[in-house]
């Protein structure tokens, strides 16, 4: 019984899925039945006068359709019914015939006719069925007829055969192309519609047909724009990558003046000789008059209007919208894709393979974009190896100082995989971080020679290929690795690495002149039994020695150019007589043999390891060419960007009368208006320096009226006329302050002082604050939705104000007059900061005084008594004076203009935040005039750093100076954090660089705690140095007053006379960093760093050791 059932289930009986395709009777179907009667139950079912015994018979033959079998033999039973009434039935038979006409042509030309009526037909579905199967017929006679249907069909009420019509313009124009001209206007015609079930589908024809007439476009650009969020799916994709292309052509490279902005205020900072700042002003001045790049606001649309689309659930449109910002968008804003190509790295394995094909192209370009994400490329056990590589090769190229150890920890674990390609892949990638990070080079190499004593063979073969690309790079400092290299020859099978052995002994020869003879005697013995590329290198081997030591080699040589002489390649055999004839010197021999030495022993370039993926983001991310690296059938060229934007009016569209708004949509258009004028003048850092102060001023008393306006549609009419005649009063005065502002301010920042605008509200009271807390409102949701953009100061000082009024009445009164209320929020920074917290945070610079401003101890106590969170003063304030600390200049007073700004690391905790260094700043005013409103703007940071900004000096008077304290998260690494020092009138730009012994703090530990942690960092965590302690450094207080001045670092007690144990942890992170110095006979010392972070024990090393040297 259990055997019938799946009898049924394989021949497909009827019993089960209702498909009569066999009899029911065993003997009379399946084997034994003879092919003409087949299906026979379908055609008489089809032939009957039954509409419900056809709907029947339609819908098991689609279902055999759908299941993969043929039922082409129905074509003609099927082809009668197409002139059924019933709509059910009519519909499942256009099913039938698209699946078959272009396999039956002659057959579905006979009913062409019924076809034609179905076009009139009044069902959609139906018009929409009949197009489709017309266009299915590939026969060249019927194109006229195919023609006027798509023209009829374009013009259709129903948005879905318009879709349709769309979907046949391609088939029509592989058919005949002679039609082009026509379908072109067929297309225009479809890119008005304003549905969005038509957009996604004529955009595909556009592409297909004639993708080189960008001018369709133009007028449709915006609608499109504003369009693609509702698009389905695969339509958005389409019109997202045409959009990129598009926007190519008619856009200037957001990008295009970032060097302009860079070296002209650099130039102003370096300069210390005054002919220097002399010439350097007239730079500066023009740069800001020049206003270098404003975004086209139709550029900005489009950015705006697909960032949405970074959270669909389809990942072919979010990797559209991300090679559309990597294209497109300025290097600020890129930042946002990477989250998203992040999500779908947890998607399936083919779609990783896609995201990870384009990530591996970004990062080499953006690598600071994927740093926050660096744990989500980490590699997965069960990945398989395609994405593994490909994961690797995104690591390798993220890798930095930074983070350099952290990867090459992971590196170690994957050196332990089972799979071998992934294997050899891993230490390809340790090689190439060697290449690229210096710092590093040497544990890399370390590492690599350790791995030379592997068990496994193709671990060994692989390091011993990268070994000698590093070598290369210095052979003279590793002499030794290469006589430990010389002796694997015995072990190792493998002929490649036997090769590169072979190739690193000849070429460093001299380097190993006692060794070198021996392994071409061993290599010589087994000659004959080796493969062609080690047999070419031992020949190569044999010259190079016949050259340089030829009394040892000169026998091996003969002997060994003989044996070659008769070897069963050509290639050893044409290779043996050219050296030959090259070496050994004969009558016959020409004038080449002079010059043997300079052809075989030639300096040869280092070999430059680079990434696969470097020369690949010529071609559009996210395409198939970009997948293959060639150029696939049908690729669009992604254009460069011009260097003059064509007139942007093209895409103007002119509204008809009639359709122009009433009065009411007019009011509504109004309300919204502040909202997308904001957004679109703002592109990014260098528009909101450039946006008129006029303009400005006049969004922001709209979107004041639109507030009064909401807000009194509750109330009655009376308060609404009161509060829009305030509105006019206010819009008069911020006019004239919007006018006014760019003489007060300094030259970037357009719009009014913040101050101003705060004592503006104090003396409005209580009636401006609901109006200015919609307005906070609306900016506030608008800077969630954008990615740094900065917007006008106009606003920021309007969201201030309304901060500075929500703060309670005792917590204004405790901060000092000097200080502000509160200070400016960075925008740049990654994570918003709230106004509130930076107040309580941040310690108030002190009162400018004559002598170093450092605050006594009863003034801290006074301001403990007010309140407990500015007790953080006491710490901060009470600071080592600058004569005992070393000291770095921050500003020079000429760079300055008689500005002079110093800054040290007074190496105390910093309270709001203790992962941030404290960096102690003293401000001396040389001019004659007081400078007023001291303060930290546009910091620009690499990512993951964070600055703590010193709240604003008001005033500094003539000969007086002031100190205050910021912190700065350098996130473990030496790279300097760039700012802008503001005052009232001018911008300096400067930057801020550690040295490495100012990122750590000291760690208090006993000695076998230091023992224990020193256990766990061995290998490459452990860096090494000897050095010869100079005369006047041996002492113990001297050594240990010396490495402590290098590094931030506490004693550790030590048992042993000789020894001097320090230990500290990274700000950033907590890493532990170990200092070990032994003092050896007479002024040797051994200097020991242990801690996970390579590059910092690799630099520290360096620093205390010329400390100790000193």
């Amino acid at each position: 019984m259990s055997a019938s059932p799946a009898y049924s289930e394989e021949k497909g009986g009827s019993s089960s899925l209702g498909e009569p395709e066999y009899g029911h009777d065993p003997a009379s179907g399946g084997i034994f039945s003879s092919d003409y009667k087949r299906h026979d139950d379908l055609k008489e079912m089809l032939d009957s006068n039954k509409d419900s015994l056809k709907l029947e018979a339609m819908k098991r033959i689609v279902a055999m359709i759908a299941r993969g079998k043929n039922a082409s033999d129905l074509f003609p039973a099927v082809v009668k019914n197409v002139a059924c009434k019933n709509i059910e039935v009519k519909k499942l038979v256009y099913v039938y015939l698209v699946r078959y006409a272009e396999e039956q042509q002659d057959l579905a030309l006979l009913s062409i006719s019924t076809f034609q009526r179905g076009l009139k037909d009044p069902n959609q579905l139906i018009r929409a069925s009949a197009l489709r199967v017309l266009s299915s017929i590939r026969v060249p006679i019927i194109v006229p007829i195919m023609m006027l249907a798509i023209k009829e069909a374009a013009s259709d009420m129903s948005p879905y055969v318009r879709k349709t019509a769309a979907h046949a313009i391609p088939k029509l124009y592989s058919l005949d192309s002679d039609q082009k001209d026509q379908l072109i206007e067929v297309i225009e015609k479809l890119l008005a519609d304003k549905t969005t079930l038509v957009a996604g589908s004529v955009v595909m024809a556009f592409e297909e047909v004639c993708p080189e007439r960008i001018d369709l476009i133009h007028k449709n650009y915006r609608k499109l724009c504003n369009l693609l969020i509702d698009v389905e799916e695969w339509g958005q994709v389409v019109i997202i990558n045409m959009l990129t292309r598009y926007a190519r052509t008619q856009f200037l490279s957001p990008n295009q003046n970032e060097s302009l902005l860079e070296e002209n205020p650099e130039k102003a900072f370096y300069g210390s000789d005054e002919e220097d700042s002399k010439d350097d002003k007239p730079d500066a001045a023009s740069l800001v008059k020049r206003k270098p790049y404003v975004m086209d606001p139709d550029h900005r649309l489009l950015l705006r209007n697909t960032k949405p689309l970074l959270q669909s659930r389809n990942a072919a449109v979010v990797m559209a919208v991300a090679q559309l910002y990597f294209h497109l968008a300025p290097k600020a804003e890129v930042g946002v894709i990477a989250k998203a190509l992040v999500r779908l790295l947890r998607s399936h394995s083919e779609v990783q393979w896609v995201v990870l094909q384009n990530v591996a192209t970004m990062s080499i370009k953006r690598r600071g974009m994927f740093e926050p994400y660096l744990k989500s490329f980490y590699i997965r056990s069960t990945d398989p190896t395609q994405i593994k590589i490909l994961k690797l090769e995104v690591l390798t190229n993220l890798a930095n100082e930074t983070n350099i150890s952290t990867i090459l920890r992971e590196f170690q674990t994957y050196i332990r995989s089972m799979d071998k390609d992934f294997v050899a892949a891993t230490i390809q990638a340790i090689g190439r971080c060697a290449t690229n990070i210096g710092k590093v080079r040497d544990t890399c190499l370390n590492g690599l020679v350790q791995l030379l004593s592997n068990r496994d063979e193709l671990v060994v073969a692989e390091s011993v290929v990268v070994i000698k690309k590093l070598l290369q790079m210095q052979p003279s400092q590793h002499s030794e690795i290469i006589k430990h290299m010389a002796k694997l020859t015995d072990n190792i099978q493998v002929p490649m690495a036997r090769a590169s052995i072979l190739w690193l002994i000849g070429e460093y020869c001299e380097h190993v002149p006692k060794i070198a003879p021996d392994v071409l005697r061993k290599m010589a013995k087994s000659f004959t039994g080796e493969e062609d590329i080690v047999k070419l290198q031992v020949i190569n081997l044999a010259a190079k020695l016949y050259l340089t030591n030829s009394k040892q080699s000169k026998l091996l040589t003969q002997y060994v150019l003989n044996l070659a002489k008769y070897d069963q390649n050509y290639d050893i055999r044409d290779r043996a007589r050219f050296i030959r004839q090259l070496i050994v010197p004969t009558e016959k021999s020409g004038a080449l043999n002079k010059y043997a030495k300079k052809l075989f022993l030639a300096q040869k370039p280092a070999p430059i390891l680079e990434s696969s993926f470097k020369d690949r983001d010529h071609f559009q991310l996210g395409s198939l060419s970009h997948l293959l690296n060639a150029k696939a059938v049908g690729y669009q060229e992604l254009p460069d960007w011009p260097d003059e934007a064509p007139d942007p009016s093209v895409r103007n569209v002119e509204v008809p009368e009639w359709t122009k708004c009433t009065s009411r949509e007019k009011r509504k258009e109004k309300v919204e208006k502040p909202f997308y004028s904001d957004s679109e003048g703002e592109s990014g850092p260098t528009e909101s320096a450039d946006s008129d102060p006029e303009s400005v001023s006049e969004s922001e008393s709209e979107s004041g009226s639109s507030s009064s306006e909401s807000g009194s549609d509750s109330g009655s009419r009376g308060e609404e006329s009161g509060d829009q005649s305030e509105e006019e009063e206010k819009k008069k005065k911020k006019k004239k302050k919007g006018k006014e502002g760019p003489r007060k301010a300094c030259p970037e920042s357009a719009g009014s002082d913040p101050s101003e605008e705060e004592e503006e509200q104090g003396k409005k009271g209580k009636k401006k604050k609901p109006q200015d807390e919609g307005k906070g409102g609306s900016e506030s949701s608008w800077e969630e939705g954008s990615v740094s953009e900065s917007s006008s100061s106009e606003s920021d000082s309007g969201s201030e104000a309304e901060e500075s009024q929500s703060e309670p009445e005792s917590k204004r009164r405790t901060t000092p007059p000097s200080s502000k209320p509160a200070p400016k929020a960075s925008r740049k920074g990654t994570k918003e900061i709230s106004l509130l917290d930076l107040d309580d945070f941040t310690p108030a610079p002190p009162q400018p005084a004559s002598s170093p401003a450092i605050v006594s101890t009863s003034l801290v106590t006074d301001l403990e008594g007010l309140t407990l969170t500015n007790a953080s003063l006491a710490p901060t304030m009470l600071s080592p004076v600058f004569s005992t600390v070393k000291t770095y200049e921050l500003l020079h007073r000429m760079a300055g203009e008689g500005l002079s700004v110093e800054y040290y690391f007074n190496r105390q905790p910093f309270p709001p935040d203790p992962h941030m260094v404290a960096v102690q700043i003293q401000f001396s005013n040389n001019m004659e005039s007081e400078v007023k409103n001291l303060r930290v703007s546009e910091p620009k940071l690499v990512s993951g750093m964070r600055i703590q900004e010193f709240q604003e000096i008001e005033s500094l008077a003539p000969g007086d100076t002031a100190s205050v304290i910021m912190g700065i998260d350098f996130c473990d690494s030496t790279q300097a954090a760039n700012f802008q020092l503001c005052t009232h009138s001018r911008q300096f730009y400067v930057s801020i660089q550690p040295p490495v012994g100012e990122l750590m703090a000291p760690v208090f530990m006993s000695e076998n705690e230091f023992k224990k942690e020193q256990g766990k960092l061995t290998g490459m965590s452990e860096i090494t140095e000897k050095l010869t302690l100079p005369d006047k450094c041996q002492s113990d207080h001297t050594i240990v007053q010396r490495v402590t001045a290098a590094a931030n670092v506490s004693r550790v007690p030590c048992g042993a006379d000789n020894e001097y144990r320090f230990a500290a942890k990274t700000v950033t992170s907590g890493s532990l960093v170990l200092i070990t110095l032994e003092w050896k006979e007479g002024a040797r010392a051994h200097l020991t760093v242990n801690s996970e972070k390579m590059v910092i024990g690799t630099m520290l090393v360096q620093d205390v050791s010329q400390a100790l040297a000193q």
